[in-house]
This record gives structure tokens, sequence and C-alpha cells, in this order.
């Protein structure tokens, strides 16, 4: 897979498919011969693809990425089958399709909801290294909810790192939604910096019971939506299973 760079409507809500139709997706694949498998989606707002095949989230339409230009389009997800078993994956946004040496079997344009439920079956049933990067693909559908899955993978019984990769965009869906709708924030960027950093210090010594609790703290009620994301981020980190229980907690209440 790609190595990821980091920085709904009503119409979508009436196109999602049937839970039939997302197994169909799945069945599709497995039924597909040896070789690479395609498929594509609409991606969330926001996300784009660099042209040296990273992922990005735009979360600022005006940011500079120097020499690199971040494109957003379609979701673009390759599966590579065999034996009736995926083996590896490759994803991308925007650009065109690579090129692929043997059988191709072009599924064309899916809707979010099928691809998403398609890639969390993935992360729930294939080997460890398929599995983790089947996850963020996951979460890349426009319109889809993607964190009750990822709280199932976090909670069940897959390995360690899987879970773990769970653990890290449940994070992330439960950063931007602790912040939603809060655009500005009134206080000098430079104490702000400090105190993110802080915050990092503070995730260094997250085993000492003080650290972590002031980090739950933060991330739970800090009015400074720049804080609750930096807490979240880094206790996301943490296999600390009181932290999947704020999470749940974050993105049930709406923020």
């Amino acid at each position: 897979m790609r190595r990821l760079a980091l920085s709904a409507t009503a119409a979508a809500i009436l196109l999602a498919p049937t839970f039939s139709e997302a197994q169909e997706l799945g069945e599709r694949v497995r039924r597909a011969p040896d070789g690479w498998v395609r498929f594509m989606f609409e991606g969330r707002e926001g996300i784009c693809g660099h042209e040296r095949g990273g992922i990005s989230f735009r979360r600022d339409r005006d940011h500079d990425y120097g020499d690199w230009t971040c494109e957003e389009g379609p979701v673009r997800v390759e599966l590579r089958v065999r034996d009736a078993r995926i083996r590896d994956i490759d994803v991308e946004v925007a650009g065109g399709w690579d090129r692929r040496s043997g059988v191709v079997t072009d599924l064309g344009a899916v809707s979010p909801r099928e691809a998403s439920d398609a890639l969390f079956d993935i992360a729930e049933t294939a080997e460890e290294d398929v599995a983790k990067d089947a996850i963020f693909p996951a979460t890349m559908g426009r319109g889809v909810e993607s964190w009750p899955r990822l709280l199932e993978i976090a909670r069940g019984h897959r390995s360690r790192d899987v879970r773990r990769q769970a653990v890290f965009w449940l994070g992330q869906e439960a950063s931007e939604r602790a912040t939603e709708g809060l655009t500005s924030i009134i206080e000098d960027d430079g104490e702000l910096e400090v105190r993110e950093h802080a915050i990092f210090a503070l995730s260094q010594r997250h085993e000492e019971p003080a650290a972590f609790e002031t980090l739950m703290r933060l991330a739970r009620s800090s009015p400074e939506p720049s804080l609750r994301r930096t807490a979240i981020f880094w206790l996301g980190q943490s296999d600390d299973p009181r932290v999947l229980e704020l999470l749940e907690e974050i993105l049930t209440r709406g923020g």
C-alpha cells in the first residue's frame, strides 16, 4: 500500500446500498480470477492525492504543499487476488490507474458505503498486513460514518497491530467530531503551539497516571479545539481500554 501523508448528503443516504449489495462487492472481488481487482468510489470532502502517491486531508484549501499538487478526485482501490484471497491493497486518490501485468478485473464505480463495508470486511478477515492496509481506505468514503466499524475492530479479536490501526483512525474520527463547527481559535498562536508541545511531552509519559488523566481531561473538555485534537491524537496511540471508551463517548455525543 502507498505510504500516506497526514498533514452527506440526503442523496448519499437515498443511494446507499443495502447490506446484500455491500456483500455483493466482496463476492465479486473473491470470485475474480487471480490478478488485480479494481474499483473506485467518491472520497470524503477535503481528501486529495499527491503527485507522488501520498494522500492528505486538505482541511485548509489554501494550504501550501510546496512543489506538490494535491488533487481531489475519486478514491481508487486495487486488490491483488490469488486463490480467492486478497494478498495486497493499493490505494490512490485522483489520477489514473497504474499499469498492471497479468489479469485486471475492473469493477468500475461503486457507492462509498458499499466500498467501505467491503473494505471493513477485509480488515476483519484478511491476513494481518492486508487487514491493516484496508482500514484507512474504509474510512475515506463520502458521507460514510465509519467509527462504529472501527470501534468493533478495535474491541475485537484481531492482532494487536490491526486493533492499534483501528484505534488510530478512530482517534482521527473522534478529533474531527470533537471540533466540528469550530472554525477559529481566539488565542495567541505562539502560546497554543507551546501548549501543544506540552501535550506531546505528557504523551511521552502516558504510563504515569497523572499524565494520562491530564490527557483524558483535555481530550474530553478543553475549550480549545486545537488542544482537544492534539490530546485525542496522542491518546489514540495508547493501548489503554479507557481510550476506546473516551473515543466512543466523543463520537456518540457528537463532540
